[in-house]
């Protein structure tokens, strides 16, 4: 929601101690701070509140960022046991063409859950992180 592709990556709070964990870990929690972010700007707009977030992709295979989002969000995430939706979606398509499906209701109705990770931050902690991400921003907008 910064709006500025111009920007580059920003690594702030490394010390002599920190190692490639530190770094990897900075990066998938960075998926949850620009998905908050993301989810505030919408909700601003749109005047929704989130309920639940359904997450696909390749991304959905890590536990650590799906908790992580419910997290930060303080929402439940759930996954589906068909994890790319894109090709699903297409797949969906083509059948609704042929016939395999009766419409759109029908697809809804195949939609399986795997997974929900459910939110186990306290309030203070979430408040704490986000603090220090949007303090990191602050630095770059």
């Amino acid at each position: 929601p910064y709006w500025q592709p111009e920007t580059k990556a920003l690594i702030s709070g490394l010390t002599r101690e920190s190692t490639k964990a530190h770094i990897t870990r900075a990066a998938l929690e960075a998926q949850g701070y620009q998905t908050k972010d993301l989810m505030s700007a919408m909700a601003g707009d749109s005047g929704l509140a989130l309920s639940v977030i359904r997450a696909d992709g390749g991304l959905v295979a890590n536990g650590f960022v799906c908790q992580f989002l419910a997290d930060i969000l303080d929402v439940p995430v759930e996954v589906p046991k068909i994890t790319e939706a894109t090709a699903w979606g297409a797949a969906c398509l083509a059948g609704l063409h042929v016939g395999v499906f009766n419409g759109l209701d029908d697809i809804a109705a195949r939609w399986a859950l795997d997974k929900r990770y459910e939110p186990q931050m306290e309030e203070g902690e979430r408040t704490a992180l986000y603090e220090g991400w949007r303090a990191a921003i602050a630095m770059i907008t």
